[in-house]
This record gives structure tokens, C-alpha cells and sequence, in this order.
């Protein structure tokens, strides 16, 4: 069985390596400092099970799980973690795995044994229930892989039935979402111009009538320009004159 190492810590990673490559039939596959890294790591080289720290510079051990639970053959998780006993009650309502620091021989032998896939359902519960923030990247899948698009680079979001354009500095990419759903999570960033689009506020260039009378947006990076309907005109105006 192959392990994935992810820790912010070095010396944390060495050890654990040290644990895992004492068990028979289990073997370290790689190491990885925060999240990011772990989702790269794992379409690479295809770990059985990651052993995940949750907190981590960067992208956390939750969003990265987030991300891995898209893959159509996700690795097991174990979450690793320095939180006490108690703060992990709500792990437990959700059956996820998790060894709290400094982690025991025998525990994490056992964690192993019983290591299983997260469902998307866990996922989503365990973000709600630790009161996560954002994500730092949204995550696509292109032809079977994943790729990440940092939040900071997407210039917009626009709905086309069961899809969602995401308009990134580096091109676009397609996900299956729901517009509210991110308008909820990146409420500090985006503002809503028409019922099936969000747009970045760090893009915003200004706003300005087209040959048909109606209202668009400009951007900055990106040559697109969106329709503002009539019910956001106001609001897309009063952000423009607050900046």
C-alpha cells in the first residue's frame, strides 16, 4: 500500500515516514508541504491512502481533501492533526479517520488498516462543521485530470444550465456547481450582474452601454464583456463610485 506524506513540517513528514516505511507491506510514495501540492502529488502517483495535516499554509488538509474527492479513484485520508480530543467530536459524527500529534505506532497502524474513501457528503460536512473559509483554488476536471485555477485569478463566473464557465487570466474552464453556492462561499469577492453571472470585484473595470443601450462590464486582463440586467444596474454603479 502506498502513503502519501503531507505536513507543513519537515521534521513531522520524516517521522511519519519513518513510522509508515516500518509496517510491512505499506511504502511512502512522497512527501508534500500543504495541499496544492498533495493534489499534484496525488494524480502523479496514484497513493492508496494521503495522511493529511489540516492546518497548513496555503491551501489546508480540508481543501485539499475537498479536491480529491473529484477524482474518480480518490486515495483513503487521514487526516493528522494538533487539535485536542474534544475539537474532533464533529470528525467523529462523520466517521472521517484522523491521528491527533504526536501520533502513537499502534495508532497509526490501525488507521491504516481501516483507512477508507471520504465521500463528497463527508466533505462537505466536515467545511460546514469547522466553520472552513473559501476555497483557495477551484478545482476542474479536464479530461480526466484535476486542474486547480486560483480563486485570485478568476475574472468571473457565468451560468449555462448545468454548468459554469469560469473565466480565469489563463483561459476558462467548465464545472458543474451552482451559482448561489459560490456567491455564498466568495461573498467578500464577487458581486452578482445578472442572474446567471458573478464577476471578480478585484477585475471590475467599469461599466459602459453597448450598441444595443444595455449595460455591460469591463475587466481588466481579459477583453470580455458581460450584460448587467436592469435589477443590478444600481448596485454594480454603487460599487463602481465606492471604489
Amino acid at each position: 500500500m502506498k502513503v502519501l506524506i503531507v505536513d507543513d513540517e519537515a521534521p513531522a513528514r520524516d517521522r511519519l515516514v519513518h513510522m509508515v516505511s516500518s509496517i510491512d507491506s505499506m511504502e511512502t510514495s512522497g512527501q508534500a508541504s500543504n495541499g496544492l501540492e498533495a493534489v499534484r502529488m496525488v494524480q502523479d502517483s496514484h497513493p492508496d491512502v494521503v495522511l493529511m495535516d489540516i492546518r497548513m499554509p496555503g491551501m489546508d488538509g480540508l481543501e485539499a481533501a475537498r479536491h480529491l474527492s473529484e477524482m474518480d479513484e480518490p486515495p483513503a485520508i487521514i487526516f493528522t492533526t494538533a487539535y485536542s480530543e474534544h475539537a474532533l467530536e464533529a470528525y467523529d459524527a462523520n466517521a472521517v479517520d484522523y491521528l491527533v500529534k504526536p501520533i502513537r505506532q499502534e495508532k497509526l497502524e490501525k488507521s491504516l488498516a481501516k483507512a477508507r474513501k471520504l465521500t463528497k457528503a463527508q466533505i462537505a460536512a466536515l467545511n460546514m462543521e469547522t466553520n472552513t473559509t473559501g476555497r483557495s483554488h477551484i478545482c476542474a476536471r479536464i479530461r480526466g485530470n484535476l486542474e486547480l485555477i486560483p480563486v485570485d485569478e478568476i475574472v468571473y463566473f457565468q451560468a449555462d444550465q448545468k454548468y459554469i464557465t469560469v473565466r480565469h487570466v489563463g483561459g476558462e474552464v467548465l464545472i458543474e456547481d451552482a451559482l448561489k453556492n459560490l456567491e455564498v462561499e466568495f461573498e467578500d469577492r464577487l458581486i452578482r450582474i445578472h442572474r446567471n453571472a458573478l464577476v471578480s470585484t478585484n477585475y471590475i473595470t467599469g461599466m459602459e452601454k453597448n450598441i444595443d443601450g444595455r449595460f455591460v462590464v469591463t475587466f481588466k486582463e481579459v477583453d470580455d464583456k458581460l450584460e448587467i440586467s436592469r435589477r443590478h444596474v444600481a448596485e454594480v454603479r454603487k460599487f463602481l463610485k465606492s471604489r
